[in-house]
């Protein structure tokens, strides 16, 4: 008797032990998917990046909240006894099963992974294998409702302490983006772009980016700070002076598109006065601002506050409070202003 209620404890415990690494990974995903700049995950690590892609969300709820969901159904199927039990927790368990296969495949095809992704699919894998296990074996948890609420209730700090913690700890932005964020108008939100026209990743956000921004201009207030990559990019510091001229002469954003939309090669000196000039702007004065060395300053002052917000590489902006680095499609972008300004109205 001893002895096959300690075999029934073991069983149960192998079924409940990848549960709740699955719980906790799930719950610790829930908190990063959810808040607005990652607690537990870097933003540039695979699990950001694997965030900003359409597998992050299904129905407009966000991915690790179906997990959660799952692995509670399975902790709480796992301490019921009966063939019905053994039966659902089967098919739930499979179900799960199959998902987390899906979604490992998604991490090998494009190369990128997460570690907490890879605990909770894996723990999936392995409930799937244990609760056939037990459907085949017929074998149930203790009959004794002591060792199954001992066993239960560790199903609860599983879930609770990532979230506690989650969301009680501090969001922690960089001074100097801090600072922008703080000068933000009421109903407002501010988007920080740095940015080099001459990058063609940059390029690409700019077009998926400038048609969502028109669409929400009274509600955004966007800056770009220039970060030209002259060592990759021939042209980069030309078109970042003229940038700043752009906005000094009353033009920044015109001249901003008109950078972008040039072909890189006409981005030299004398290309990008032909841009000012058909921007209505005046040659001499345009010119002459270019050859500023406060505008050096200024592009200096730009690429030392990427360096200081902790830049890996770019396009990288800020939206609120979050960081969104790479080339994202547009839709990354739109959830991203429209939750900020929900968040601020």
């Amino acid at each position: 008797m001893v002895a096959s209620k300690g075999r029934d404890i073991a069983r149960t415990s192998a079924l409940l032990a990848p549960t709740l690494v699955g719980l906790v990974a799930s719950a610790i995903l829930y908190v990063d998917y959810v808040r607005p700049a990652p607690i537990f995950c870097e933003a540039s690590s695979g699990c950001g990046v694997l965030k900003e892609t359409s597998f992050a969300s299904f129905l407009g709820i966000p991915t690790p909240a179906y997990g959660l969901l799952a692995f509670v159904v399975i902790g709480l199927l796992a301490l019921l006894r009966g063939a019905t039990a053994r039966a659902a927790l089967l098919v739930v368990a499979t179900s799960a099963g199959l998902v987390a296969s899906w979604l490992l495949s998604v991490q090998w095809r494009f190369d990128v992974w997460c570690k907490f992704c890879i605990a909770s699919d894996l723990s999936s894998l392995v409930v799937c294998a244990v609760s056939l296990w037990r459907a085949m074996g017929k074998w149930d948890p203790p009959e004794s409702l002591g060792p199954r609420g001992v066993l239960g209730a560790m199903l609860f700090p599983a879930v609770a302490v990532p979230m506690l913690i989650g969301f009680r700890r501090p969001i922690v932005i960089p001074e100097v983006i801090a600072h922008e964020l703080s000068a933000t108008p009421p109903g407002e939100v501010t988007v920080i772009d740095f940015v080099d026209f001459e990058c063609p990743f940059c390029r690409i956000t700019n077009e998926q980016l400038s048609p969502i921004l028109a669409a929400h201009r009274d509600h955004v207030r966007l800056l770009r700070k220039q970060v030209p990559l002259t060592r990759l990019h021939e042209h980069a510091l030309d078109a970042a002076r003229a940038a700043c001229c752009g906005e000094q002469l009353g033009k920044g954003d015109a001249m901003a598109e008109a950078l972008f939309s040039a072909p890189v090669d006409d981005l030299t000196p004398d290309g990008c006065a032909k841009l000012a000039v058909s921007l209505g702007l005046d040659e001499t004065a345009f010119r002459s601002c270019t050859q500023d060395p406060a505008i050096d300053a200024r592009i200096q002052a730009d690429s030392a506050e990427f360096k200081a917000a902790e830049g890996h590489g770019l396009p990288t902006l800020w939206v609120g409070q979050r960081k969104i680095e790479g080339a994202q499609p547009a839709d990354v972008f739109e959830r991203a202003i429209r939750s900020a300004i929900d968040s601020r109205s």
